[in-house]
């Protein structure tokens, strides 16, 4: 069976790992592109879009794909979205695989919205140095509270680039350790953080140093989901692709 992942994280790199070699499964990954040093994973992998639903719909009939993997970013909607039409439209099987939202635990000062222009709202109210771990492509949304200064971490420069008055850029990549996060809130003074769910090991330490530091986290939500299966590890994607 010909089996697609639609890649770009740790999940997605685990389950290639899983099948690589697979005696009954031929996959291949699908990264969409938007990282300029992906990390590759070990299975025959395609970079760029499909065109949208009626692209990869095409895509899974044309390459007789059986069953298909989201093992995208939590936060990359609209990916899903046509995944989830797609695969409705010609028949093909499709599973959710996506690692756990985190949970606020106790000292935890999170402030939950639904959306970037929702947080930058949120910063009003609260201190003038703020780290933004959110990416890089929704970091205008801040320019709507320009009397900040702010602290930009991302694997890549944002786009567009941030016309923010007053920032600073740190390009770095996961994971991060505690004292690593704790010495960089100290170091610039970390009044409040801006940080998606995505949940995940790689950058949660950010949110332990801010527990500890009694830092606000404005933390937004992720994204409603489609209705399809999901599953938060690896170990259960291959599970239900072999009993396909």
């Amino acid at each position: 069976m010909k089996a697609l992942i639609l890649g770009g994280t740790t999940e997605a790199t685990a389950l290639a790992r899983l099948l690589s070699g697979h005696p009954r499964i031929d996959a291949t990954v699908s990264l969409a592109g938007r990282t300029r040093k992906p990390v590759l994973p070990p299975l025959p992998t395609r970079i760029g879009g499909f065109g949208g639903v009626d692209g990869l719909a095409a895509h899974l009939v044309e390459d007789g794909i059986g069953a298909v993997v989201d093992a995208t970013h939590p936060f990359a909607d609209q990916i899903s979205a046509n995944a989830a039409a797609a695969c409705a439209r010609v028949g093909v099987p499709l599973l959710v695989l996506t690692r756990k939202p985190w949970e606020p635990g106790e000292g935890d000062r999170w402030i939950g919205v639904p959306d970037m222009a929702a947080a930058a709202e949120a910063l009003r109210p609260l201190g003038g140095n703020v780290f933004l771990t959110i990416g890089r492509q929704e970091v205008a949304a801040f320019e709507a509270v320009p009397d900040k200064r702010y602290l930009i971490r991302a694997v890549d420069p944002p786009e567009p680039a941030p016309t923010l008055p007053d920032h600073r850029l740190i390009l770095d990549r996961g994971p991060f350790t505690l004292a690593g996060e704790t010495a960089l809130l100290e170091k610039h003074r970390v009044d409040v953080i801006v940080s998606k769910n995505s949940g995940g090991s790689a950058t949660e330490a950010k949110l332990e140093a801010a527990r500890r530091r009694g830092i606000p986290v404005v933390m937004v939500e992720r994204p409603k989901g489609n209705g399809v299966a999901e599953v938060h590890d690896a170990e259960a994607a291959l599970r239900w692709l072999e009993g396909l």
